[in-house]
């Protein structure tokens, strides 16, 4: 069966790693974020993404999910900062409190995105993309 490529981004923005924490005006909103490829070819998946595993079939039930980069981001609240994940794929953040959430913009462009969401701190997050190259 041919490889479905779902680009995701898993993350402390996403709080992957619990790397969220309680944000109030004026500090600042630590990311993750992990791009993965999953593929409806039966294969083993990435040790790597071992401890979301599980939520990611849940999710977004291919038969294996491969890793292919990360990156993290500090960005003041309320503020703009961006994340690198590797292969092309960069993420453009916009940040605002909102109580004991933080209201973040993100674009991705490679994946043609744009969404808002609000995130509670130590919260996973999984935006899919479009179907990576030669897929």
């Amino acid at each position: 069966m041919k490889t479905l490529r779902l680009l995701l981004f898993l993350s402390a923005l996403l709080a992957l790693a619990g790397l969220g924490t309680v944000v109030r005006a004026a500090e600042t909103a630590n990311f993750r974020g992990i791009l993965i490829a999953g593929s409806n070819e039966e294969g083993q998946t990435d040790r790597r993404l071992a401890p979301y595993e599980g939520n990611l079939k849940r999710m977004l039930p291919f038969k294996s999910y491969r890793f292919l980069g990360e990156g993290s981001a500090s960005v003041p609240v309320p503020g703009r900062g961006a994340m690198n994940l590797g292969r092309g794929h960069r993420l453009e953040l916009s940040t605002d409190a909102a109580g004991e959430r933080v209201r973040v913009e993100v674009s991705w462009p490679a994946a043609n995105l744009n969404t808002g969401l609000s995130l509670r701190p130590g919260a996973h997050t999984v935006l899919g993309g479009a179907s990576g190259e030669n897929n």
